[in-house]
């Protein structure tokens, strides 16, 4: 017999996305609009605090700039998301083989998470010169320790009966990683993918700070930092928001993915 929903339970189907998407809108409604109040309530200046009219325009009229920056950003945070899933994947096997190599190396993974991304941009610029493969460096390092400790801890976290039961039946260790060890760690993996994808979209607006691409092209990092001198807060404003949506759009698509993942080896709530 089929249980009643909940009193609270959203509606299935298509109002169910209404639900989960309406909300938050007329909350973003509400701020939008208090915001321009007050701006025109108080005569704030448009160099201190333009409204939400004003960044819209500016962002209308510099939006080929805007666009090329966002594109110019997106590519370094993707390169290096996918570079620090590659390398954290890669180091979490090596961890997971034995528990004093663990002990010896885990210490400096916590070391790249730990220095500021300030202090490492400066000797990565030095060492490698500016140019996009710096800010995929630089994205990759300050992306990277998630998915070293999710997936160390999904590899080693292994039930220990399904564990005596593949040595039961003489399993090989080559067989305990791949039947039992990395399908464990594959709901670990999707978690530190969704905090590593906002972490690349900082790193590489942290990279273009100390990098910049030349005189013609520039990411949403160089243009953040060079429009508050300049008192076009508009721009700024435009700037952060599209950083924003960026970090948005790569921890959708990383969610996407990751479910996509897990429905071949757990079972994924649809709310």
């Amino acid at each position: 017999m089929k249980s009643p929903p909940l009193p609270f339970s959203p509606p299935a189907g298509g109002p169910l996305l209404l639900w989960r998407v309406l909300p938050p809108l007329l909350l973003l409604a509400l701020v939008l609009i208090g915001w321009q109040v007050a701006v025109w309530l108080f005569r704030v200046p448009p160099y201190l605090l333009p409204g939400p009219l004003a960044v819209g325009q500016g962002a209308w009229q510099r939006s080929a700039m805007l666009l090329q920056a966002t594109t110019l950003t997106g590519v370094g945070a993707v390169c290096g998301f996918l570079a620090s899933l590659v390398l954290g994947v890669l180091i979490a096997l090596l961890f997971a083989q034995s528990s004093v190599i663990r002990g010896s190396c885990y210490p400096y993974a916590i070391f790249l998470q730990t220095v500021p991304i300030v202090a490492i941009a400066p000797l990565v610029v030095n060492w490698l010169g500016s140019g996009l493969h710096s800010v995929v460096v630089i994205s990759c390092i300050i992306s990277l320790f998630p998915v070293i400790t999710n997936v160390t801890t999904g590899l080693i976290s292994v039930d220990r009966g399904l564990l005596d039961l593949f040595r039961l039946y003489r399993a090989s260790r080559w067989q305990v990683l791949c039947k039992l060890q990395i399908p464990n760690a594959v709901p670990y993996l999707v978690t530190g993918a969704k905090t590593s994808s906002g972490l690349a979209v900082v790193g590489a607006i942290v990279g273009e700070f100390f990098v910049g691409y030349g005189t013609r092209n520039h990411g949403l990092g160089y243009v953040i930092l060079y429009s508050g001198p300049q008192l076009k807060t508009d721009q700024l404003f435009a700037a952060t928001i599209a950083s924003a949506v960026l970090g948005i759009v790569m921890f959708s698509a990383a969610s996407l993915i990751g479910r996509t993942l897990l429905a071949r080896w757990h079972q994924v709530p649809l709310d």
